[in-house]
């Protein structure tokens, strides 16, 4: 079992690692106005996630922030980025300055989630996550030991698994417990309740049940931070308490760009061109400099 988680974490990672790593190297400076993330939207994205977007009618790309943490001074902002019908990838935004300068703390997931988030020292923190497709599956977590500087992928289950993590709580920085929803159809029952004493690296099944067990894992939300959709300016507000008050420090669009193919540059048929080019003669023209009309061509004497 051990073996298989091994393996499927390092399959996540891979997974991971193939996801859009160009966008994670970007940094984005906020000045006052909301920030657009990078949508990256290829042909195969399209084509493999079954999206009906075309040049004529591009499909929107929408950004979601579920959750805000900040650790030892550093700001972490996990969602996702989706369409009207398809998640397209998780997104976690870091901040170490206050939320002057972000840039993308791990590659994006395609087709995941990022929702809730938990640090239970300046060191060790959590996201969780599940793909998302014709029903949520194979849940995770990003785990970090530095405060969030890095991040590394561990899948809760050895294998795939339809599954959705409702909620988790970690105690201390190796001990903590995940209750995830298996769905209507799962055998045995629909919610598992797992705990880990690896700080999130490998879980075993406490138990299962058709109801969801009575644990309670709420967590006191932050008092000086929090993120929230405005409508006013159509983004997500990274807010600090001071005082009475709660000020922005930085803000992302909702839209965040469109997805459409790539136009095609329709080129002419070779063999239509070669057809289309002037017969090679060895004629030569003679205008008659006057204004008279000009002599017929005289064919070039070849020689004997």
């Amino acid at each position: 079992m051990f073996m298989m988680r091994q393996v499927a974490a390092f399959l996540l990672l891979a997974f991971a690692a193939s996801a859009q790593t160009d966008n994670s190297a970007k940094s984005l400076v906020y000045e006052g106005k909301p920030l657009r993330v990078p949508v990256a939207c290829t042909e195969e994205d399209i084509q493999s996630l079954g999206m009906s977007c075309s040049a004529d009618a591009p499909c929107a790309v929408y950004l979601e922030l579920s959750a805000l943490e900040v650790a030892a001074g550093r700001m972490v902002a996990a969602g996702n980025l989706h369409t009207d019908s398809t998640t397209l990838s998780s997104i976690l935004l870091v901040s170490e300055d206050g939320g002057k300068t972000w840039v993308e703390g791990h590659p994006r997931i395609r087709q995941a989630t990022l929702d809730q988030v938990q640090f239970a020292d300046l060191a060790n923190g959590w996201i969780s996550g599940q793909t998302v497709g014709a029903l949520p599956r194979d849940p995770f977590f990003l785990v970090t030991g530095d405060g969030g500087k890095s991040w590394r992928a561990r899948p809760v289950f050895g294998d795939p698994h339809v599954g959705s993590i409702e909620k988790f709580h970690f105690t201390s920085a190796t001990e903590g417990r995940v209750l995830v929803d298996r769905a209507q159809s799962a055998e045995g029952g629909r919610y598992a309740l797992l705990e880990s004493k690896t700080g999130g690296d490998s879980w075993g099944i406490l138990q299962i049940t058709a109801q969801a067990p009575n644990v309670k894992f709420e967590r006191a939300p932050s008092a000086a931070w929090r993120v929230q959709a405005n409508g006013a300016t159509k983004s997500y507000q990274v807010e600090k308490r001071e005082g009475s008050k709660w000020v922005t420090v930085a803000a992302f669009q909702v839209q965040a760009g469109v997805c459409a193919p790539a136009e095609l540059e329709l080129k002419e048929p070779a063999e239509a061109a070669e057809a289309a080019k002037p017969e090679a003669t060895d004629a030569v023209e003679v205008f008659q400099i006057g204004g008279g009309k000009p002599k017929k061509p005289e064919q070039k004497k070849k020689k004997q």
